[in-house]
């Protein structure tokens, strides 16, 4: 990432602070590396950024690896790429490391083996026997009853005597934690007084029989050695906080406290997809959308934060921190609004223009997706490719563009490539007048090449020479952009400037 890109990513940062006292907030994001980073995840990661940073906090990535077969190989820096490029920098990661590592869960693995036989010792876990046969048996069981398929507890009153001849016989185990049979009621920082029986659910394994643990475990013991005292996560998580505390109170130890965030769902009331292709950070980073205008398009969606309403603004990180309120955030699932994120990533390509120090990125970034565009016009030089230029362009094209990747799009294309030449669309007998106009326009320097004298001039040329003016602009337009329509010439003339017009007339009428 370009150093110059202050504004959209690294305005944001506050020296990194190695080492915390223990009354400081601390927050984590804990992504499986199981796929792409998404939508909602980046909107978990932000929230637990923004909240961190108004606490004066810690931000902490813990890679959650346990399910060792959905892991996607590469999964996990894509990841972290992502979450840099939005401008999320952690604290703590597996690559940063610091004091509670590691952070990546598969590398943890003797901490949980010594804290489930804690839990064993004390008889809140007991080792199950049950074959997967006979789960699959229960599950299907309880499906045909119409009931919600749960395990039976039936290991559970296992004598010491029975575990130790299945133990002898050589017998795969896995560990389980004995639920309360009692409510365990918390307080949701977004959602208030939640209350759910987490005995519903029969007991849960928390250990599997390949010695990884399962996801609600190693969740807990990590929140706890990593001290982290506010968990913020999606609402799809709630229902597990029960089970998560009684855990928390089989240990001894004192839980952190739970905001659960509300789903984000589409414009048409649908939820999101992992199998939508646009709602992958990865889709928008491709697509000319910006870190800031991405992060903006997220927060308008959600609630939490306290400002103006109506004012049109793509905010900074200092103003999103500043703003944000935890118990400001909506408990009705969060709509997003496509059109908003044009209108964040249009206000944020007028912030980027304005500042000169973003101008090398912006142009580095514009040449990159021009040569991706066009393959075979980057390997004969012939895109129009100067910097100056290109800066010049896009402040013409600002406000006709919503992303960066709309410069190349079929009405744009003409700014960086000749049109292919016209012999099948121009009227022969205004291609002899084409002529004469380009020998009149070589006497004009550069700064008479403007928008406002062309225009007059065109016109003049077209009386004087008794063309029709309509007709011989359609016959200009098509030599210089291979457009029916679009800018008027002498506009299209002046963002391509003296050189570039005189050649492609010069091309086509030849």
């Amino acid at each position: 990432m370009h150093r110059n890109m202050l504004r959209s990513t690294w305005n944001c940062q506050v020296t990194v602070r190695r080492f915390y006292k223990k009354s400081h907030c601390r927050v984590r994001f804990a992504p499986s590396p199981t796929g792409y980073l998404h939508l909602g995840g980046l909107r978990t990661a932000l929230y637990n950024y923004l909240f961190a940073r108004s606490q004066n906090g810690a931000f902490i990535l813990r890679i959650e690896d346990t399910d060792q077969t959905r892991v996607v190989p590469g999964a996990m820096e894509q990841l972290h790429d992502d979450l840099i490029w939005a401008g999320i920098i952690p604290d703590e990661d597996p690559i940063r490391e610091g004091p509670f590592g590691p952070y990546i869960q598969s590398r943890r693995i003797d901490i949980y083996k010594e804290q489930v036989k804690l839990l064993l010792n004390n008889g809140s876990a007991y080792k199950c026997f049950c074959s997967e046969r006979r789960l699959e048996m229960l599950r299907k069981e309880a499906v045909k009853e119409r009931q919600t398929p749960k395990y039976d507890n039936r290991c559970r009153h296992l004598t010491d005597q029975e575990v130790k001849d299945k133990l002898k016989r050589g017998e795969q185990y896995c560990i389980r934690f004995k639920l309360m049979p009692t409510p365990e009621p918390f307080k949701d920082l977004i959602y208030g007084d939640i209350i759910y029986d987490a005995q519903n659910e029969g007991d849960p394994v928390i250990l599997k029989s390949d010695g990884f643990p399962t996801y609600h475990f190693a969740n807990v013991v990590d929140d706890h050695f990593m001290e982290i005292t506010h968990v913020l996560r999606g609402v799809e998580w709630q229902i597990s906080t029960p089970k998560h505390l009684l855990l928390y109170k089989a240990f001894g130890w004192s839980p952190p406290q739970y905001a659960h965030l509300p789903l984000i769902i589409n414009s048409d009331n649908t939820k999101l997809s992992k199998r939508q292709n646009d709602i992958r950070v990865e889709h928008y980073r491709k697509d000319g959308i910006f870190p800031l205008a991405l992060v903006n398009y997220i927060t308008a969606a959600g609630g939490g934060f306290v400002r103006d309403k109506g004012l049109s603004h793509c905010y900074t990180y200092q103003e999103l921190i500043k703003q944000f309120y935890i118990n400001k955030v909506n408990v009705n699932s969060s709509k997003l609004n496509p059109d908003k994120l044009l209108e964040y990533n249009r206000l944020e390509i007028s912030n980027l223009l304005n500042n000169e120090k973003n101008h090398k990125f912006l142009v580095e970034k514009i040449i990159t997706m021009i040569k991706q565009t066009f393959p075979d016009r980057a390997s004969d030089g012939t895109l129009h490719l100067d910097h100056a230029y290109i800066i010049t362009t896009l402040r013409w094209a600002q406000n006709r563009i919503s992303r960066l990747s709309d410069l190349v799009n079929t009405d744009m294309k003409f700014l960086w490539i000749k049109p292919a030449k016209q012999e099948n669309c121009i009227d022969l007998k205004y291609l002899e007048m084409v002529d004469m106009l380009t020998k009149k326009l070589e006497s004009l320097d550069d700064n008479s090449f403007c928008q406002e004298s062309l225009k007059m001039y065109l016109k003049e040329f077209a009386i004087n020479n008794n063309v029709p003016f309509p007709a011989f602009m359609k016959t200009l337009r098509s030599l210089l952009s291979g457009l029916k329509e679009g800018p008027g010439v002498a506009e299209m003339m002046e963002i391509l400037g003296r050189d570039a017009t005189l050649n492609r007339l010069k091309r086509n009428a030849s």
